[in-house]
């Protein structure tokens, strides 16, 4: 992997141990808990941030086939932490390999997103994928940290 893949590998990979222990030792309601309205659940969180790398690193930056059905990562219930670590662990192994396959080179070039037909460089999705990652991380952590003060 070049230098620069390894470093994004190496903060999508933090965020991902980060987003692990955010999620450990919670009890199952507290993953499906929302602070307040319009506002969104850790394992709604979880699930639509590991979609959204899979798609921007490999729908859109490496044109691979994608499935993903993002209005779906919204309406997600009844995951336990273990579902979500191992979701998390996935998603992580995902980045590794699919980052490898890049070149400085490549981070300049073209990409049309599937679902709106606009264009993006594979660089920009790169680290949009990872931006969007750490915004949700952040999210994650509030709302354990609330869950986690809220009275009885």
């Amino acid at each position: 992997m070049n230098n620069l893949c390894n470093d994004l590998f190496d903060r999508f990979h933090e965020i991902h141990s980060d987003l692990i222990k955010a999620v450990d030792g919670l009890p199952d309601a507290a993953l499906d808990w929302t602070p307040g309205k319009d506002t969104n659940s850790i394992n709604v969180l979880v699930v639509h941030l590991t979609g959204a790398e899979k798609f921007w690193i490999g729908a859109v930056a490496l044109g691979e086939a994608t499935d993903r059905n993002r209005d779906e990562e919204f309406r997600v219930r009844n995951l336990t932490a273990d579902e979500l670590k191992q979701r998390l662990l996935a998603t992580d192994e995902y980045a590794r390999e699919a980052l490898s396959r890049f070149k400085p080179e490549d981070l300049e070039t073209i990409r049309t997103s599937p679902h709106s037909e606009k264009k993006f460089t594979v660089g920009w999705c790169l680290f949009h994928a990872l931006e969007h990652s750490a915004l949700h991380l952040g999210h994650i952590q509030v709302t354990r940290q609330l869950w986690e003060q809220k009275p009885g």
